[in-house]
């Protein structure tokens, strides 16, 4: 009701010390809900070769854990009206290694729940079943999202060094859903000629499936120099010069790929096509689908968020 007469319920991020709005870019390609987000480190330990942060996070490979986090937290909180929807983590994983230690994350997620407020855990760590108990007692508040890009842990390791293999974060998604956790399954992002096996995707939502999954969103992979210079050295250590010469040209050459806030995209049939397949698997086997910026909204489950943060309320 605020809202549409006009009353900003909101407090203006400047106000907030570490809770702050995501996507303040406003991407027209963005079809998440209204939220906000909070990082307990800065930079993850993941390493992932696609890693887009890693083009304006400096050491993004060596986490840092925030300073004075959890005071800073305890005051956004007095200020944030009740029941928003707050996600943990979007550039940054929120379980990545040093919160084994540290444990931020979790007291974090706590602070959050006892506070009243929505929570989208977004990982491919397998730490976030430690808390268990927390996500238990709040099962209704809290959704996770976990990403999962290839089933094959070879193909992982080289693309994901540092974060669990792909089986044991199935074996996570399972016990997230034995415990009444929604889970969404994040495939992404699919990089052509890398991780695009039609017959390897349709094994990855398949599992998903039998482990519980509710939901499947996915996207292509969006270039920018720094990371598509890791992702080039991938294909071509992988797959061979032709195809990475291939790639190269699928991003930088195509006179149909575009550039949109910075990033390459694929051209927009290659995309569709991507899309298009999974969501045929997804709804198969009995699961909601969406993308994520991709521009094709009208492929995703009716009354389903992209973010898989339908499931909390």
């Amino acid at each position: 009701m605020a809202s549409e007469l006009g009353v900003d319920i909101f407090p203006k991020p400047s106000s907030l010390r570490v809770i702050k709005p995501f996507d303040p870019w406003r991407s027209p390609l963005c079809t998440c809900p209204m939220k906000w987000v909070i990082h307990p480190y800065t930079g993850c330990a993941h390493s992932c070769t696609y890693c887009y942060a890693s083009n304006y996070i400096p050491m993004h490979s060596t986490p840092r854990p925030k300073k004075d986090l959890v005071p800073s937290v305890v005051r956004d909180l007095k200020v944030l009206p009740k029941g928003v929807l707050i996600e943990l983590s979007s550039s940054s994983d929120p379980y990545t290694p040093p919160e084994n230690e540290l444990q931020l994350t979790r007291k974090v997620l706590q602070l959050l729940l006892e506070s009243g407020m929505r929570v989208l855990i977004t990982t491919k760590s397998t730490l976030v079943v430690r808390d268990l108990d927390i996500l238990s007692k709040f099962r209704g508040r809290v959704s996770v999202a976990i990403t999962i890009t290839t089933l094959n842990n070879a193909l992982a390791k080289v693309l994901e060094p540092g974060a669990p293999p792909p089986s044991e974060r199935l074996k996570a998604i399972e016990t997230l859903r034995k415990h009444g956790i929604a889970v969404t399954l994040r495939l992404d992002p699919v990089i052509p000629m890398v991780s695009d096996d039609c017959s390897e995707i349709q094994s990855l939502i398949e599992n998903a499936a039998k482990a519980g999954a509710l939901q499947v969103t996915t996207s292509t992979y969006k270039a920018k120099p720094m990371d598509f210079r890791r992702v080039y050295a991938v294909a071509k250590a992988l797959r061979g010069s032709s195809v990475a010469r291939e790639l190269h040209y699928l991003y930088y050459s195509d006179p149909k790929s575009t550039v949109f806030q910075g990033y390459r995209y694929l051209r927009e049939e290659l995309r569709f096509s991507y899309a298009k397949f999974v969501k045929e698997i997804a709804e198969r086997e009995g699961l909601a689908f969406a993308t994520c910026r991709e521009g094709f909204a009208h492929l995703h489950t009716p009354g389903v968020a992209c973010d898989g943060s339908s499931y909390s309320s």
